[in-house]
């Protein structure tokens, strides 16, 4: 009864730290959906005429259609992704516990990354507003 106990605990304790990792993936397709607005805010502040006319306007135009592509496959990636959470909590073969949270690093690391990044476009995107 002992080892039944144990490995009812480990399957549970599996669960509940993969539904951790289930919510930040959550959060993240939230934070995209967020961005993805903001990106149609900042297409619709530039959509001038006197912008369109300057390079610089033309290149933050161009910069954030390459931001709306990139939130695209960002957001493929983790939807594959939590599919192979659901083949793991149904104990699929070939599904792995290590393979699912090195998946989930690499995810968060990238995240992390475009956040930064986006940050700076956005930066960019009102300094250059500001001047106007």
């Amino acid at each position: 009864m002992n080892a039944k106990s144990s490995g009812s605990n480990k399957s549970k304790i599996l669960v509940e730290a993969l539904d951790v990792l289930h919510q930040e993936s959550r959060e993240w397709m939230n934070t995209i959906a967020f961005w993805k607005d903001e990106s149609k805010f900042f297409t619709d502040l530039l959509d001038r005429e006197q912008i369109n006319a300057s390079e610089y306007g033309q290149m933050l135009q161009y910069l954030d259609k390459i931001h709306e592509t990139l939130f695209d496959y960002l957001a493929e990636d983790i939807v594959a992704h939590e599919k192979e959470l659901s083949h793991l909590l149904s104990a699929e073969k070939g599904e792995s516990d290590k393979a699912y949270r090195e998946k989930h690093a690499t995810l968060k690391e990238q995240m992390d990354l475009f956040t930064n990044d986006f940050r700076e476009f956005k930066k960019m995107v009102f300094g250059y507003a500001k001047k106007l």
